[in-house]
């Protein structure tokens, strides 16, 4: 997992499009994604100026929207992990349980974080 960002929920950052965006101040990207975002969620809304975000882990602006109302950033930053992995209720939680089953690609992450966490100290 070396040279990720990965987020609470085990998506990497580093390849998401809205983080993309920020970093290389790129607004074709930034209208690409709004575009596509808007068809793909449903989120009809969605302006290229909405595209802009630090990484949920991040505790300073900007963050994409979702990330304000995320139930698995919040629960993640109060209990003070920086991957659901390292939570003791991981198992058990409905909410990252429910959002892996439409990102698989997360849950492997968080999966194999869990499966590190206690090789790492």
């Amino acid at each position: 997992m070396k040279n990720k960002r990965i987020s609470l929920c085990g998506l990497d950052c580093a390849q998401c499009p809205a983080f993309i965006a920020t970093q290389n101040n790129d607004d074709v990207l930034r209208k690409k994604t709004a575009e596509k975002w808007a068809k793909e969620f449903n989120y009809p809304g969605i302006k290229p100026e909405d595209i802009n975000c630090l990484g949920c882990l991040s505790l300073k602006e900007p963050l994409f929207s979702h990330c304000h109302e995320c139930g698995v950033r919040r629960c993640g930053l109060d209990k003070g992990v920086s991957n659901c992995g390292e939570c003791q209720q991981y198992n058990k939680c409905d909410k990252i349980s429910s959002l892996h089953q439409k990102i698989t690609e997360g849950k492997e992450i968080c999966d194999e974080i869990r499966e590190n966490r206690g090789k790492l100290r």
